[in-house]
């Protein structure tokens, strides 16, 4: 089984979108490890309204947490203690996206960061990226941390309006990672503008970009 872990330079950047994309793309399954909020209109919930791929499957999240804070805070409240030997990769014959919460160093709780929930995945990377003010730092910061913890970055996806500088900024530092795709700015999001992307060249394959 192929999987990989999306992540994001922060919040709010596109994960999802991505997520969704590759996943109508490629006919893979969706895993969304961890919910922390929004439990009425999930993420889970949000892929599994815009991807129209029949091959696509939906796993169950291991930890739905009821408030919209970071998940070691969330969990506090509710009660909840996140352990990572609840974390198991879904078993499917297909290609598995994984989805994560925030960014590489949001907390899960007092010791662990997603970052250690991916190096408990053993699962490569896929980075994306938005273009605002500090997005240069925050990408290079978050390639930085996969680098130096060895974990495998099978490429960047740019999400949002084109800033060709602030890419070109960006894959001069990058060590060689790819560039897997550019998603452009969507006033909305449906099943038929995934699938226009998805059948476009928005997003390819890792190994088509030499990762």
């Amino acid at each position: 089984m192929k999987a990989y872990f999306v992540s994001g330079i922060g919040t709010d950047v596109g994960k999802t979108l991505a997520s969704a994309v590759l996943c109508q793309a490629w006919g893979a399954d969706y895993w969304k490890p961890v919910q922390s909020g929004g439990l009425e209109h999930s993420d889970s919930m949000e892929v599994r309204r815009v991807v129209s791929n029949p091959g696509c499957k939906f796993h169950a999240e291991s930890y739905r947490l009821p408030y919209p804070i970071s998940p070691d805070a969330s969990a506090v409240r509710a009660g909840i203690t996140i352990e990572l030997a609840r974390f198991i990769l879904p078993e499917t014959a297909n290609t598995l996206i994984v989805e994560g919460a925030g960014g590489l160093l949001v907390p899960l709780n007092e010791s662990l960061l997603v970052v250690d929930l991916i190096q408990h995945l053993r699962l490569p990377v896929i980075l994306v990226s938005r273009h605002y003010l500090g997005s240069i730092n925050h990408t290079l910061l978050s390639l930085e941390v996969l680098f130096n913890r060895g974990i495998p970055v099978a490429g960047i996806v740019f999400n949002g309006a084109e800033h060709p500088e602030t890419e070109a900024s960006i894959m001069h530092f990058a060590g060689g990672v790819p560039v897997l795709g550019r998603l452009p700015v969507c006033e909305q999001v449906d099943a038929a503008v995934v699938a226009r992307l998805a059948q476009g060249d928005a997003i390819r394959r890792p190994y088509e970009s030499g990762a």
